[in-house]
């Protein structure tokens, strides 16, 4: 099944919304959406404009907040009902078609850092049951010098101080880690973990993989990125919701055989789409630049999509793209393509196919700022080399020998008798790819207007319904 990120347009369209069943408690908007810590937030900064941005599951309390939030502050308020991208990623864009000066999210956040607006994030707090998850714990680690790391979902993060409490007496070598909105300011210091908005400090002398991982929240994708990017530690769960504990039985390694598949399904590729799956977290026209970059000295071709929230019949329009390279928030990044036409992979799984520099260590990387230069991930592309020198690449799929990398730039690759055609009168040369003829003839021209030649007539009535079930269809048949 497509993750969250991708949606059905059918299945919107069948969607039932209930207004009558409010997430929240109407005795309860205040403390739940922090009213006096968004009204301060506002107040200091001296916002006039400020977006109000809600995910699905919230917006029946969007107007009452804003409400609220006027007559608290003094300033304009904007809903926004939509996001260009996934919800957790703060919509930058969609505020500054306001002219917004500062945005309030709400709800689940992925904490990527962003361009250009102030953000304070109200995550909104759920319900967690301290003691049941105490409990939950103690069974799950019942020797009290293990080394755990707790993690969670951002909308528990009230309820972790009161849980340190529970916990921290009794077990000695418990790190409860803790979030970080925007980049964390000073240098890293020795076993300092910053990833994910989380950051936490690893004091044992064997680091990292001598501990153990406990998180408090439901199964989804922030859980799915922590056990790859943490794969040398076991992992271990609460989830608030139904009340149970249990050990990860998600084969880490079975995941990463199937993402290890794709960088060869990259490496394979001759023609790669670039997604461009944000426009708010920080870095990212810098990572487009890179990938254009790194596919041009791996001799590929790549073309750069916007298309919003990706799904099949989106992608299904370019069956000449290979496959896809998805550039999106750490949370979004792990796309399950299983229902695409065409495999999606991550900056990451790119880098490993595309630059011989970069081994595979059993580090995985989901957030795509770790590759850009200055970071601790970031590796130097090699020099090119000639093509006559290039060491052979053999597919480990088809068997056949590929493209070889790094050879320069790609116009060195093809004979010069079908690579090069006059372009202009100018003598220009340009280079003759099929895959690139039909993307560049390609065009959409909306409907001609034809003024002064459509005679006017009166408005009549149409078809009712929606366009897969329309309510004379039956009559018709």
């Amino acid at each position: 099944m497509a993750t969250a990120f991708s949606t059905d347009g059918e299945a919107a369209l069948r969607r039932e919304l209930r207004a009558a069943a409010a997430p929240v408690p109407r005795s309860d908007l205040d403390g739940f959406y922090e009213m006096d810590r968004a009204a301060a937030f506002v107040r200091d900064g001296g916002f006039r404009k400020v977006a109000l941005q809600f995910p699905d599951e919230l917006l029946a309390d969007a107007v009452e907040v804003a409400g609220r939030m006027e007559a608290a502050t003094g300033a304009e308020m904007y809903v926004l009902g939509d996001t260009t991208y996934g919800s957790c990623c703060v919509d930058e864009v969609a505020a500054e078609h306001v002219g917004a000066e500062a945005v309030l999210h709400y709800g689940p956040a992925c904490l990527s850092p962003c361009r250009k607006l102030p953000v304070l994030h109200i995550f909104g707090q759920q319900p967690l049951d301290v003691r049941r998850c105490t409990e939950a714990f103690r069974e799950l680690y019942p020797e009290q010098q293990s080394c755990v790391v707790v993690l969670y979902d951002v909308v528990y993060a009230h309820a972790m101080g009161e849980l340190e409490q529970q916990l921290c007496p009794e077990y000695p070598n418990i790190i409860f880690s803790r979030l970080v909105c925007g980049d964390p300011t000073g240098p890293t210091v020795p076993g300092e973990e910053r990833k994910f908005g989380r950051q936490f400090l690893v004091e044992a002398a064997g680091g990292l993989q001598d501990y153990a991982m406990f998180y408090v929240g439901a199964e989804g994708l922030a859980l799915t990125s922590f056990m790859l990017t943490w794969n040398c530690c076991p992992f271990s769960s609460f989830n608030p919701v139904t009340g149970c504990g249990r050990r990860e039985t998600l084969n880490v390694n079975r995941a990463l055989m199937r993402r290890l598949y794709l960088v060869e399904r990259a490496r394979d590729a001759s023609v790669v789409g670039i997604l461009v799956g944000t426009l708010g977290v920080a870095g990212y026209l810098t990572v487009l630049q890179h990938l254009r970059e790194l596919l041009c000295r791996a001799g590929k071709r790549s073309y750069t999509l916007a298309v919003g929230k990706p799904n099949p019949a989106k992608l299904a329009n370019f069956l000449e793209v290979d496959i896809f390279v998805l550039v999106a928030c750490a949370q979004n990044s792990l796309l399950d393509s299983s229902d695409f036409y065409r495999p999606i992979v991550t900056p990451y799984e790119l880098e490993l196919a595309c630059n011989p520099a970069r081994e595979w260590t059993g580090n995985y990387f989901t957030d795509f700022r770790d590759l850009l230069p200055g970071a601790r991930a970031h590796v130097e592309l090699p020099p090119a080399v000639p093509a006559a020198e290039a060491v052979p690449d053999v597919s480990l799929i088809t068997g056949k020998v590929c493209a070889t990398h790094l050879c320069g730039p790609l116009t060195s690759q093809l004979p010069p008798s079908t690579a090069l055609a006059c372009r202009d009168q100018t003598r220009a040369l340009a280079e003759i790819s099929p895959a690139a003829s039909f993307l560049e003839s390609r065009s959409w021209r909306g409907l001609e207007q034809q003024l002064g030649q459509t005679p006017v007539s009166k408005a009549v009535q149409g078809r009712r319904g929606i366009a897969i079930a329309y309510e004379d269809e039956g009559c018709e048949q």
